[in-house]
């Protein structure tokens, strides 16, 4: 190969992998170097160098440097400097992957499913294959081959010559990045997604806040007929979702996360100590407070960061005077508000979905 062949293939190289070129040159000056010092049994001392200028290829060690013509190479050498430097720009290629999808951890993506693998679904991100792992895959969801998805990534890692991308479709950030697509005012910063918490394919809750008090956070969020939220809802295959307020106030805060349950905030009792509260709701309140087999105490309770356990007054006081009060049949019955059903509250919260 002459100079000028060998400046064209690092050029090519270079576009279609999107390697840069010094590191190319490196590759094959450092394949040219072993190879040789294979065959002429020098030592270490032995270095390549290729002007990246004129593509000529000389040769130096510890006492003299001296022009080499790549055309004096013997086939054996050639196609040992051939593998080396596929080896080295498939590393290098695996770099610069490396370092683009490292960058977008936690970042949404859009891919098309390619082929199932034991327990992982592999999708075609275009450059590379991420990989869909059974626990990250939300139970009922369903895909074939062919079909597009769109998931979080979540780790990015080095497997050899490789890139293991490693996505989900369970992570809560699906739900954030889904809402910053349909919102603009998310994207422009006016409104700010404070926490999402989830229980994937069931319920998600969403605490928002607007910087701008001229904009309500909540309906900025659903949209004109419930449009902006109904796109995430489809998106997440129907997932039910609550956005509630934002509150720096942390009994407000437990009070809007409870929804679609009304709650006194004078009933909401904090223990610094044991990071719990105690709320105290009506009977009639009390199964939506708790929520289909808890689950809407258990997500206002992530939401909030506190422990919160639902009592209605007569237990309350029947604890405190060391008495027991008869059990609530609905308290463990179902949250009212699972029937798919879109309901908007004034005193902070909108939801939307499917049970």
């Amino acid at each position: 190969m002459n100079p000028d062949d060998m400046l064209r293939m690092i050029d090519v190289i270079h576009r279609e992998k999107d390697i840069p070129k010094e590191v190319i040159f490196r590759g094959l000056e450092e394949s040219l170097a072993a190879a040789v010092r294979k065959r002429l049994g020098a030592g270490e001392d032995l270095v390549v160098k290729i002007d990246r200028k004129t593509g000529s290829v000389s040769m130096e060690d510890e006492e003299e440097e001296y022009e080499f013509d790549m055309q004096e190479l013997g086939r054996i050498t050639a196609q040992a400097v051939k593998q080396g430097l596929q080896q080295r720009l498939r590393e290098a290629e695996r770099d610069v992957l490396f370092e683009e999808y490292e960058a977008r951890v936690g970042q949404l993506v859009n891919g098309v499913v390619q082929r199932f693998e034991g327990d992982y679904m592999v999708v075609n991100l275009g450059k590379v294959e991420a990989f869909l792992g059974k626990d990250d895959r939300v139970r009922g969801e369903t895909f074939n081959p062919g079909d597009r998805i769109r998931a979080i990534i979540v780790e990015v890692r080095k497997d050899g010559s490789r890139v293991r991308i490693l996505v989900s479709r369970t992570h809560p950030d699906l739900v954030r990045r889904l809402f910053e697509l349909e919102v603009p005012e998310i994207a422009d910063a006016i409104i700010e997604i404070k926490r999402v918490v989830r229980e994937p394919g069931y319920r998600t809750k969403m605490a928002v806040v607007s910087a701008d008090p001229k904009i309500d956070a909540i309906g900025a969020c659903v949209g004109v007929r419930g449009s902006r939220i109904k796109a995430v809802i489809d998106e997440l295959r129907g997932e039910r979702i609550d956005i509630i307020k934002w509150s720096d106030s942390l009994e407000t805060l437990i009070m809007n996360g409870l929804k679609p349950a009304t709650i006194h905030i004078d009933n909401i009792y904090p223990d610094v100590d044991t990071h719990s509260a105690v709320v105290l709701v009506d009977e009639d309140q009390q199964s939506l407070a708790i929520g289909k087999k808890g689950q809407n105490v258990r997500l206002a309770s992530k939401l909030c960061g506190w422990e919160i356990e639902i009592k209605t007054r007569a237990e309350f006081e029947a604890e405190a005077s060391g008495g027991a009060a008869p059990a609530n049949p609905d308290a463990e019955g179902g949250d009212a508000s699972d029937g798919g059903a879109t309901h908007e509250d004034q005193d902070g919260e909108q939801s939307a979905g499917q049970s």
